[in-house]
C-alpha cells in the first residue's frame, strides 16, 4: 500500500505573533527553533519514523522554500521529501500539496506543521484505521464543559445558546488519513462551491463519508501561542531526559 504525508507549512503565525502577520518580523511559527532545531523539522523526524509513509510533501510559503530546502539538506531522510510552494490558506497548501502525490498512492496523511510530538505508533493506528474505512483522524475527548454561544451586546460578551454533552464532543488533531481519490473528490467539490473547512475531515463529511475517530495524545499538541511553546520546551526536555 502506497501511503504519503502532507504537511502543510505556509502558515504566517498570526496567534504567535500576538494577533500581527510575523512576515517581515520573526519566523513563522514552523520555523520557530527548538533547542536548536525548526519545528516543522521536529516534526518531519516524527513522520520520517514511520516507514510506512513513502514520501513526505511539504508545503511552505515561497519566500521560506530556499531556507527550508537548504536546512532540509541536513536531514537524513531528505530523499523522501518534496517541497512546494503552499498557499494563502491551509485548504490551498494541502490542495497544492495533493497535486503533487505520486500515482498509485492509496493513502494520503495530512498532519500539521507544528505538531512535533506526535509519536509514530499514533500514526501507524491513524493509518490502520483509514486502510478499513476510507478516512480517521486522531482525537481527544473533551474534558471541559462545551457550552454553545451567540454574540451579545459589544465587546468580546457573548450568550450561552446550548451546553453540548462532553460525551459527544472531541478535539480534533493531526494525523488525519484519507483515500486519496476520496481526499481528491472532497477537494475538488469544496474548490468548486467555494467552501472551506478548518480540516480535511470537514471537506470528507461534507460529501457524506463517515469519517472514523482513532485516540490520541495529550502530548501531540499544537504550537499556535506563546504558551504553546513554552510547553514545547518542556516536552522536549522531557524527552531528552529519557
Amino acid at each position: 500500500m502506497r501511503i504519503v504525508a502532507l504537511v502543510p507549512a505556509a502558515g504566517l503565525g498570526v496567534r504567535m505573533a500576538g494577533g500581527k502577520s510575523a512576515k517581515g518580523a520573526t519566523p513563522p511559527k514552523q520555523l520557530l527553533e527548538l533547542d536548536g532545531v525548526p519545528i516543522l523539522f521536529l516534526t518531519l523526524r516524527q513522520l520520517a519514523a514511520c516507514r510506512r509513509l513513502e514520501r513526505l510533501i511539504v508545503a511552505v510559503r515561497s519566500s521560506d522554500r530556499g531556507a527550508v530546502e537548504a536546512r532540509l539538506k541536513k536531514e537524513g531522510y531528505a530523499a523522501r521529501v518534496t517541497v512546494v510552494a503552499g498557499g494563502d490558506s491551509r485548504q490551498e497548501s494541502v490542495a497544492r500539496a495533493l497535486e503533487k502525490v505520486p500515482p498509485g498512492t492509496d493513502l494520503v496523511l495530512v498532519h500539521d506543521a507544528v505538531r512535533p510530538f506526535v509519536e509514530p505508533a499514533l500514526v501507524e493506528r491513524a493509518i490502520d484505521a483509514a486502510a478499513q474505512t476510507g478516512a480517521a483522524i486522531v482525537a481527544l475527548p473533551a474534558t471541559d464543559t462545551v457550552k454553545q454561544v451567540e454574540a451579545a451586546g459589544g465587546g468580546h460578551r457573548s450568550r450561552i445558546t446550548a451546553t453540548i454533552p462532553r460525551e459527544r464532543i472531541v478535539l480534533a488533531q493531526t494525523p488525519q488519513v484519507f483515500r486519496c481519490a476520496l481526499l481528491k473528490d472532497a477537494m475538488a467539490a469544496a474548490e468548486k462551491d467555494g467552501f472551506r473547512a478548518s480540516d480535511e475531515a470537514g471537506l470528507v463529511e461534507r460529501l457524506g463519508h463517515a469519517v472514523t475517530v482513532v485516540m490520541g495524545s495529550e502530548r501531540n499538541i499544537k504550537i499556535t501561542t506563546p504558551a504553546d511553546l513554552e510547553l514545547a520546551r518542556f516536552l522536549l526536555a522531557q524527552e531528552k531526559s529519557r
